[in-house]
């Protein structure tokens, strides 16, 4: 199941890639101000993540402290909102990549 998995976004990749290759169609908008604003929010992004990745870290060691028995859901609960906390840093890096 694995490695189907790997195989099949392996080929996503390769089929997108000729997508990334085309230069952009028109003029636009692309000033200097596009880059300075998106950097800062990522940076702003990151920090705030790392705040709460570590804030919920902690919440969820003192829970599991206080009620070993619940540690298993708390681990799921812990890892599932860990990874929505850094879903946001990565959303603001793709905005990076597009204010390019």
């Amino acid at each position: 199941m694995k490695r189907k998995l790997i195989y099949a976004g392996a080929a996503l990749m390769t089929l997108a890639s000729p997508i990334f290759a085309q230069t952009p169609a028109g003029g636009g908008l692309t000033g200097t101000l596009n880059l300075p604003a998106a950097y800062l929010a990522l940076g702003i992004s990151a920090g705030l993540c790392g705040l709460g990745q570590g804030k919920a870290t902690a919440a969820a060691c003192e829970a599991m402290a206080r009620n070993p028995g619940a540690a298993a859901g708390i681990r799921f609960s812990l890892l599932l909102g860990l990874a929505l906390i850094e879903s946001l840093t990565l959303y603001a890096l793709i905005v990076t990549f597009i204010a390019k």
